[in-house]
Formats: C-alpha cells, structure tokens, sequence
C-alpha cells in the first residue's frame, strides 16, 4: 500500500529529491517549508506546518547528506529541524509521521562506520553514527535513550534508516517500515524537541 510521504532535504541533496519525484514510484506530498513561520507558540508553528505542507503525509523521508547536522547551526537547519518537529509532533486532528532517514552516498561512510565488540556484552554491534552527521529531531528519535542497554534494536528505535541504494532498490519496503512505527510501542517515547 502507498503512503504519502513529505521529503526533508537542504538544497545541496534536491538532485536527490528529484531522482524521487521523477524515478521512483513514491507518492509525494511535494511542498517544502521555505519561510520561517512568524510566532513564537511552539504549538501554533507546528500545528501551521502540519496544516500548510504536511497536511496528507504520513512519513517524512529525511535525506541526511553532508550539510544535514546541528553542527551547521539553528539559522542554518531551521527549516530541516521544524518539518521534522512537526512530523514527530502529536496535536489536535494529526498524528506524528513515520520518519525514514535515507543516508546519501556522500556520507554513506561517515555514518555506517562498521562494527565493533561490546565490552559490556561481548557481543558485536555496528556503528552507526547518527549524532554527528545529522539535527537532533533524527538523531534523539533513532538512538531513543534504553535505560541500561548496551545496544538498539529495531523496536528501540522509532526513526528508521536506509542507505540511498537500498532505499533506491525498494522504497516501499522502507516507507512502510517506517509508516509502522506510528503505532508501534516506541511511538510513545519519542521527543519533538530534544
């Protein structure tokens, strides 16, 4: 089943996006947030988003690239920061987006840096580096704080990530993913503001 999905990128990755549009049978919500929204009542900026460009979407498609990171800067991520609060955001008549981040080539390697053994379990994780290379709305979302855990599993986190020739292959496969976790106990746990 198709779900409308929104796509949050920065003007660097819109090659990207429109590889989407014209390439990939993906049902597109195709408005982007361009202008700051004038208030200062959290409430109100992510009600008018949800309003004015999420409005039929159900998952936000998140293009992190190399200019994707709160390490740019609020000034600079505002626009990127908000669709993602707004689509992480429960209010009157909505409910939050799925959240799939696709992992451009570019920066393919800067996030999924391997594998390493867990001195608290033995075991072997993989690395993947969210925090870094990408705004706090994904990162909190996809790394959810677990308590005593030494590592996430795929029911610890409500953001889901794919890298673009994964994504490219089956996009539906990760959409739907990431349309499940609406419902799913994790839903529940997540910040719009972290």
């Amino acid at each position: 089943m198709a779900h409308k999905c929104f796509i949050g990128f920065k003007t660097e990755d819109f090659l990207y996006k429109k590889h989407i549009l014209e390439k990939l049978k993906v049902d597109l919500v195709d408005k982007s947030l361009h202008e700051a929204i004038n208030s200062d009542d959290e409430h109100y900026i992510m009600r008018k988003i949800r309003e004015d460009y999420l409005r039929d979407s159900t998952v936000t498609i998140h293009l992190i690239g190399a200019k994707s990171s709160d390490s740019f800067g609020w000034e600079e991520q505002k626009f990127i920061k908000r669709e993602l609060q707004a689509s992480l955001y429960h209010g009157e008549g909505n409910t939050q987006n799925g959240i799939l981040g696709v992992v451009l080539p570019h920066v393919t390697d800067s996030i999924y840096r391997g594998s390493y053994n867990c001195e608290k379990c033995g075991g072997s994780h993989n690395y993947v580096n969210v925090k870094d290379t990408t705004v706090s709305e994904f990162s909190y979302n996809y790394y959810i704080p677990n308590g005593v855990k030494c590592s996430w599993s795929e029911d610890d986190r409500f953001c889901v990530l794919v890298k673009w020739d994964d994504f490219a292959k089956e996009p539906e496969k990760y959409i739907d993913l990431a349309f499940d976790k609406r419902v799913h106990p994790i839903s529940e746990k997540t910040k719009v503001r972290p």
